[in-house]
């Protein structure tokens, strides 16, 4: 069942008319079926990209070489390439791309510690990033970054336009 935020978020979508796609690697697709579960969500919801292996972000989301060894597959940088490139193929109006470190083994540092969720955020007429860190397990970490993005998303399609 969606969360109070992702409900919130959906039908908000709805009532302006806008579509979302999300590209998803730490979430591995669990922000789609979140918003999937929304009543009405198909008038909203195009879909998503689960690419939670390097080889997927490089080889299908054409992450340029070399990227993802300099800033690792959890970073601003490539979460925002992910998004970038996602919304090139894609006919949506918003687009979520989401990484980071849900367990230990990836690239966690002391500046990037397990809970650390990167979000890139494409509108039509802007793009919006975030870094967050979150406390708990694996699932409480994704469950908080869905509803951080379900928050993000509502203020960038209720923020005027510059």
């Amino acid at each position: 069942m969606a969360s109070d935020k992702v409900t919130a978020c959906c039908q908000t979508l709805i009532e302006k008319n806008l579509t979302i796609t999300f590209v998803e690697s730490a979430s591995a697709g669990k922000m789609s079926y979140e918003f999937s579960t929304v009543f009405n969500s198909g008038r909203i919801l195009i879909g998503g990209m689960v690419c939670y292996h390097s080889s997927m972000k490089e080889d299908l989301l054409h992450i340029p070489w070399g990227t993802i060894e300099k800033y690792s597959a959890e970073s601003e940088e490539v979460t925002k390439l992910m998004a970038q490139n996602f919304y090139r193929y894609m006919n949506s109006d918003i687009c979520v791309a989401l990484t980071g470190l849900t367990t230990p083994g990836g690239s966690e540092n002391e500046e990037k510690p397990v809970g650390t969720i990167f979000i890139h955020i494409i509108f039509s007429d802007k793009e919006t990033a975030r870094r967050f860190e979150f406390k708990g397990n694996p699932e409480s970490i994704i469950n908080q970054a869905i509803d951080a993005a379900a928050e993000l998303i509502l203020e960038g399609i209720n923020t005027p336009k510059m």
